[in-house]
């Protein structure tokens, strides 16, 4: 069976969208043009010349609050500077605002605006990786509903009950970004994830990341999802996830681009 495609706009909360009323706007041209799914990047800091910055978790809750069907989520944040306890309330509160439209992508960040060595967060690439599998694992626990504990090298939870569970079930996916040639992210969103999100990737290196794919899920990519972006040029890429639930093909706009930009992007839906 052929997955289902579905297209999304994936954008930067920059400069003139760092203001959540005109991301709402957006966000409602988009549902009514027909478009699937919003997901925007998120970041605390990026290099010049972008200055304003928005919170991506408080513009996606305004932007529930103004759709109805549209498919949202950040991609991809970076669980190593989230406290896990806020962050376990943030995502089952928007999964309910949004009655299950919620997609959370998960990645490693990067360092490029300094958003975490200005902080003090950990930038070894491996430590990370460390990291993020722990927090992942109690993230998914704590959607549970039950009396969690959870006890690993960097991540601690002792006796906690979070509720009300996520609007889906059995959870909210989880979406990995992946880039290139990684092995270890790939792997990743075999074992704990519902989705991926590949990054700058050609045919055969998209091909090898999801044979891992497959390998860590048993053989097989039924019930999940993958997210390519346009400028990676998904008709290429389709044949490699033929097996996949659903595909997505992401409408990547640069950072800098301008409000006219996006609504015409919008409009060109067809």
């Amino acid at each position: 069976m052929s997955p289902v495609v579905r297209r999304a706009l994936y954008l930067a909360p920059f400069d003139h969208l760092a203001d959540a009323r005109v991301m709402c706007d957006v966000a409602v041209a988009a549902e009514q043009a027909g478009w699937d799914g919003l997901f925007l990047w998120d970041h605390v800091l990026r290099p010049e010349p972008t200055r304003d910055i928005a919170d991506v978790w408080i513009q996606l809750a305004a932007v529930a609050a103004r759709t109805e069907w549209l498919v949202i989520g950040p991609l991809v944040t970076p669980l190593i500077r989230r406290r896990l306890s806020k962050l376990a309330r943030e995502t089952v509160t928007l999964d309910h605002l949004s009655r299950g439209r919620l997609v959370f992508g998960v990645g490693l960040g990067v360092d490029s605006g300094r958003e975490l060595s200005a902080f003090g967060e950990p930038t070894d690439p491996v430590l990370r990786g460390d990291i993020t599998d722990e927090a992942v694992q109690a993230l998914h626990l704590m959607w549970s509903g039950e009396v969690v504990s959870f006890h690993g090298e960097h991540v601690h939870i002792d006796e906690v009950q979070c509720q009300p569970v996520p609007y889906q079930s059995p959870r909210i996916p989880t979406w990995f970004a992946a880039r290139g040639d990684a092995v270890r992210p790939a792997r990743r969103a075999g074992r704990f994830g519902d989705g991926i999100y590949p990054i700058e990737v050609d045919r055969s290196q998209l091909a090898r990341m999801m044979d891992i794919v497959r390998t860590e899920r048993g053989g097989s990519l039924d019930g999940f999802d993958v997210a390519l972006r346009e400028t990676d040029g998904p008709d290429t890429l389709l044949d490699e996830v033929a097996d996949a639930r659903t595909v997505w093909i992401l409408r990547d706009m640069a950072p800098d681009v301008t409000l006219d930009e996006t609504m015409a992007a919008i409009r060109a839906i067809g």
